[in-house]
């Protein structure tokens, strides 16, 4: 007994061109090349759930019938603007641009997915006030949960579909995508240990999710063995706030032996200021970022830091909006992170 046929392998009707008129539609562009009419409007929308194959014969198809794809018509009917915002929250400054892996690495991969699949994408901050066409945005993609889970609370008021790229324990009722933030702390931690280090600082402000998460992994691991790190005080994400807060950490607890920072510009404004105050790197003081950009595996000397993938996490977040708009459950995600041991 033979399979049953796919509609995507269906033989194609003949039909008279001139039957259709000057208006063919898609259904009857479906009938034509022997597929469903969604099918047809996928392919038309460069749908990866088409094949190429099949795409290729329904554009052909359509450009031989003379059938122009009304895309406003389509959203109009669907009542979507076939747009998703973008928003980052983040206030760049010379020394942290919007250039850097995080947010330009999640932005590739959430505009990746989301063009594949017939969206616009919207790139905006929360700086001033909501732009109508965010308002009318399908979805919404927040990068970065903000202090406090601010800038969350503050998009949520929009009450537009929302995934959120952030610390996935902090909001239960959310969709959040994130890294593994407290493995990733835990994983520093067990390397100082293995290196015998007994006096850790952790580099990083814990109002903000994500750093709060690899705080509480670091602490998890550390604890077990009777250390407790020291946590300056610290509120920016910078090479100058990191310099400027080791710096006065020296003249107090000089003999700090590790320092975890919650990112790769923080770990390296750290190492300027223990080199500053002729502490060497790492047979005196062990360092290690977070993030594992191009920028701290290229310093010297290179960086240890902990890799989380953001262009997977962009296009896993695209994925999950593009579900939520179209009515569908879903659930948080959390990606793996792992230690690249370098020099530092």
């Amino acid at each position: 007994m033979k399979p049953p046929r796919r509609a995507s392998d269906a033989p194609a009707t003949p039909v008279d061109k001139d039957s259709l008129g000057n208006n063919p539609t898609m259904a009857d562009l479906a009938r034509v090349a022997g597929v469903s009419a969604i099918t047809v409007s996928r392919a038309l929308r460069d749908s990866p759930l088409v094949n190429p194959e099949t795409r290729a014969r329904i554009r052909e198809v359509a450009r031989q019938y003379g059938y122009a794809f009304n895309a406003s018509a389509r959203n109009l009917r669907l009542r979507r603007s076939m747009t998703v915002a973008v928003v980052v929250e983040m206030k760049p400054t010379p020394e942290r641009q919007m250039s850097g892996p995080y947010p330009l690495d999640l932005l590739g991969g959430i505009t990746q997915q989301l063009t594949s699949a017939g969206y616009s994408v919207l790139l905006t901050s929360l700086a001033g006030e909501t732009l109508p066409n965010v308002q009318a945005a399908d979805g919404v993609i927040l990068l970065g949960q903000g202090a406090h889970e601010d800038a969350m609370h503050s998009v949520q008021r929009w009450g537009r579909p929302l995934v959120v790229w952030g610390a996935v324990s902090r909001h239960q009722s959310q969709v959040v995508v994130g890294s593994d933030n407290f493995r990733g702390g835990a994983l520093v931690a067990e390397r100082f240990l293995a290196l015998g280090r007994q006096r850790p600082v952790f580099l990083g402000d814990p109002a903000h999710g994500e750093f709060a998460e690899r705080l509480e992994g670091f602490n998890s691991v550390l604890q077990s063995r009777g250390i407790t790190a020291l946590t300056p005080a610290i509120d920016n994400f910078t090479v100058s706030a990191g310099a400027a807060v080791v710096r006065q950490l020296l003249q107090t607890q000089p003999q700090t032996d590790a320092l975890f920072a919650a990112s790769d510009l923080l770990a390296i404004g750290a190492i300027r200021a223990l080199i500053e105050n002729h502490r060497r790197v790492p047979e005196d003081v062990t360092v290690v970022g977070y993030d594992d950009t191009p920028l701290g595996a290229t310093y010297v000397p290179p960086l240890s830091s902990v890799h989380q993938n953001f262009t997977e996490a962009g296009v896993l977040l695209a994925r999950k909006i593009c579900d939520l708009i179209d009515g569908q459950s879903v659930q948080s995600a959390t990606l793996p992170t792992h230690l690249v041991v370098r020099s530092t």
